[in-house]
């Protein structure tokens, strides 16, 4: 065999063992990218008839349809427990069982289907309730009831089941603005990384309640302060703790501004540093204008708030010694009325849910400064209120 016939039996070779490879290249899915299954909150309604689910693609920002997960009146705010395996919402009603009360439901979660199989249901305690969590060690689901002005916590069993409340408190007061501030509105509940405290914004009375909490025994009691007070008419909205612990933020709904606090993690205590405008620079807060979420991002880095009427989310670039806020920018969220939204648990990925358009936009984030850029994705959502990703396992 002369030279140039061998050198023509080994590229013959190495074509055979590249074509050889391609069936196992070819057959690799289309979806092979990494993805998080998502489930969204809604009011029902002609477009919507519960929770609906969706897989969004980390490398991609890609939404899958969305499907009906579990059909339910009104589950506005959906959570997930930290093991992945249930998922929690309340109904949204001001009556359960012939009472003046909402309820929250338990249900599993299929990872594969994204669908969702009821557990049970218990009584929120009061009408309206508008924010569910479950704690950071899954053992309790804590509630607060917006017309009702109340919060709740309902102990969580191995199976997911949800137990009879441990805990109901009825909050008491009002505030300046007497058409809106008439009476207490707890409006969002949260706890802390070591899952000693809770805090309820309350738009009714300006103040964030402050309770210490017992994840064992699932008990609410007042804190030492019991409250952090917001300048009055702001109507407290959401609240968002920064991954290291140092700062909190309120989002205030009537006057579209953000206060930022330290916190002392060993007293629960809340302390003002600053308020600021989620609105751009002399814009007035117009009729119809309101906030409505507010997210820290994974790297504590920066701050997300939501600005209805005005469409957008605005982004704070977090000053890591101070706790002060810088703009960073005002991202139209391609539809109206951002009810939430949400980020992914790698904090690449920002969904934003715009309740008026039925539609969920997709907006990928800059790792270097945080602000977002709208990918052009935007998924039917039938009144989108909520966002919550299972995260991976």
């Amino acid at each position: 065999m002369n030279r140039s016939h061998r050198l023509l039996v080994s590229l013959c070779s190495l074509l055979s063992l590249i074509l050889s490879s391609q069936p196992a290249i070819l057959a690799a899915p289309a979806n092979a990218a990494p993805d998080v299954l998502v489930f969204f909150g809604t009011y029902t309604g002609k477009k919507s008839k519960g929770i609906y689910s969706s897989r969004l693609n980390l490398t991609t920002g890609r939404l899958s349809e969305a499907q009906l997960a579990a059909e339910t009146p009104s589950p506005s705010f959906v959570a997930i427990h930290p093991s992945g395996h249930f998922l929690y919402a309340v109904n949204e009603v001001n009556q359960f069982k012939d009472k003046p009360a909402g309820s929250v439901i338990a249900y599993a979660i299929d990872p594969a289907s994204g669908k969702l199989s009821l557990l049970n249901q218990q009584t929120t305690g009061g009408p309206g309730p508008c924010h569910v969590i479950v704690d950071r060690a899954g053992k309790n689901v804590l509630v607060a009831n917006y017309g009702g002005g109340s919060v709740e916590v309902l102990p969580v069993g191995a199976d997911g089941k949800l137990a009879e409340p441990t805990t109901f408190i009825q909050h008491q007061g009002s505030s300046v603005n007497a058409s809106r501030q008439e009476a207490p509105h707890a409006h969002g509940i949260y706890v802390d990384a070591a899952n000693k405290f809770a805090f309820v914004p309350d738009l009714g009375l300006d103040k964030v309640m402050i309770y210490k909490f017992d994840p064992a025994a699932g008990k609410l009691t007042a804190g030492e302060p019991a409250s952090a007070s917001i300048a009055p008419g702001s109507g407290p909205r959401h609240f968002a703790l920064t991954p290291n612990g140092k700062f909190a933020y309120v989002i205030n709904e009537m006057r579209c501004t953000v206060t930022a606090f330290s916190y002392d993690a060993a007293r629960g205590e809340l302390k003002e540093v600053e308020t600021v405008s989620s609105l751009p620079l002399g814009q007035w807060v117009s009729p119809g204008y309101s906030t409505a979420e507010l997210f820290a991002h994974p790297s504590g880095k920066f701050l997300y708030g939501s600005n209805r009427g005005h469409n957008t989310i605005v982004v704070f670039a977090i000053d890591g010694q101070t706790g002060q806020l810088t703009l960073v920018q005002h991202a139209s969220t391609q539809g109206k009325v951002p009810r939430s939204f949400g980020i992914d648990p790698e904090g690449h990925w920002l969904l934003a849910a715009n309740q008026d358009s039925d539609t969920v936009a997709v907006f990928q984030i800059d790792q270097a400064t945080g602000s977002l850029r709208p990918t052009g994705q935007v998924l039917a959502v039938g009144a989108p209120v909520s966002v919550a990703f299972v995260a991976s396992h």
